[in-house]
């Protein structure tokens, strides 16, 4: 009876079930210069990652978001960044970076004004956000923006002279925005020079305030607005931090790129991929590995190295539930895009003649030990 009522709900999200009960994965999917596909692991009670990959003959959207505090911030980017993304897009007469910030901008704004609508009745929303890494190709210029410590890497054959791996490099698209990184942690530093204790070392983990590791995010309003922090009814919930200015920001650096013959394919993960497998490993398997299942394939490396760490065997981490499972590793999302015809998809020209729209990750994974669907 459950397979029954999981059947319909999988080929609405464009992906089919799989040999581990909290692994959600798609087949390949067109896009207007090759092929994708996706991957999703749950180890939190509610899964707080969240995907996205919007196509057209003449542009792809690709979109990771991984939440922090509760899975709102991140369903509400699913909801929203891609319209906005569209609209401004429209309005503009082209995509560029300008068009992007709009959209960013737009989103946490209407997010923020969601959170000051329910935080009365439910205060924790004040502190739920989101990490936010957009993708985004038009005429072969692609647009890498980022909010947070997700990532998007480029596999490209190698230039003459250049140390790779079996002929394709791993290139970082993205710019971690964590205070573990010495760079960012300096400058939150410089703009805080009255804060000395702006970022905190807890436990060997370096923290804006104690608190949270990005700097950057979707979200996240008690750390940037001081009227819910200095609230009452938020007080009872966290320990007040009297912000003199925003701690935070929404603003998303972004990279602008010409794509070129050489370029094979992206990855675009959220963290809890690359505290498992560095950019070269995650090259090299999606070089090496038949395309079908590609995504699939890299997750389950970086759940086996995951068991690894813990001195357990992978097929003992496959049967921890979600809820326990986020002591072993945190929910991990994937996107492998392949760009295979560059030339083809210029002025919206694509040999893809299939379906086009946009497919979401599921807003959470059904274990196989549950007797109920989580909506």
């Amino acid at each position: 009876m459950l397979d029954r009522c999981l059947r319909p709900l999988e080929m609405c999200f464009g992906g089919g079930g799989s040999d581990q009960s909290l692994l959600w994965d798609t087949d390949l999917k067109p896009h207007a210069s090759g092929n994708y596909s996706i991957a999703v692991v749950q180890a939190n009670s509610s899964l707080e990652d969240q995907a996205q990959v919007f196509t057209s003959p003449s542009a792809t959207f690709l979109g990771v978001y991984d939440g922090h505090g509760g899975p709102q911030a991140s369903r509400f980017i699913t909801n929203n960044l891609f319209s906005f993304l569209l609209k401004f897009t429209e309005e503009e007469g082209g995509l560029s970076e300008e068009v992007i910030k709009k959209a960013f901008a737009a989103t946490e704004e209407e997010f923020l004004r969601f959170v000051k609508q329910t935080w009365i009745a439910r205060p924790q929303m004040a502190s739920v956000g989101s990490c936010c890494l957009l993708g985004a190709i038009s005429k072969d210029v692609l647009y890498v923006a980022n909010l947070g410590d997700s990532r998007a890497v480029l596999g490209r054959r190698a230039l003459e002279g250049e140390v790779n791996c079996g002929g394709v490099v791993a290139e970082r698209l993205s710019t971690d925005h964590n205070v573990g990184v010495e760079e960012v942690r300096k400058e939150v530093e410089a703009l805080h020079p009255d804060d000395a204790h702006i970022v905190v070392c807890t436990r060997g983990v370096w923290r804006i305030k104690g608190i949270i590791q990005v700097s950057r995010s979707i979200g996240d309003a008690y750390l940037k607005k001081a009227n819910f922090d200095a609230n009452p009814l938020f007080q009872q919930f966290a320990c007040p931090l009297y912000l003199k200015r925003p701690v935070m920001t929404a603003e998303p650096s972004i990279l602008m790129r010409k794509l070129k013959e050489n370029d094979l394919f992206l990855v675009f993960a959220s963290d809890g991929l690359w505290e498992n497998l560095t950019d070269e490993e995650v090259v090299q398997i999606v070089s090496e590995n038949p395309r079908t299942g590609i995504a699939k394939r890299v997750v389950t490396v970086a759940l086996e190295e995951a068991a690894k760490k813990r001195d357990m065997r992978y097929d003992d981490l496959k049967k921890v539930e979600k809820g326990l499972r986020r002591h072993f590793h945190d929910d991990i999302t994937v996107i492998v895009l392949y760009l295979d015809h560059l030339k083809e998809s210029i002025n919206g020209r694509s040999r893809h003649k299939g379906d086009y729209g946009c497919i979401n990750t599921p807003i959470d994974i059904f274990s196989q030990s549950a007797n109920e669907i989580d909506l």
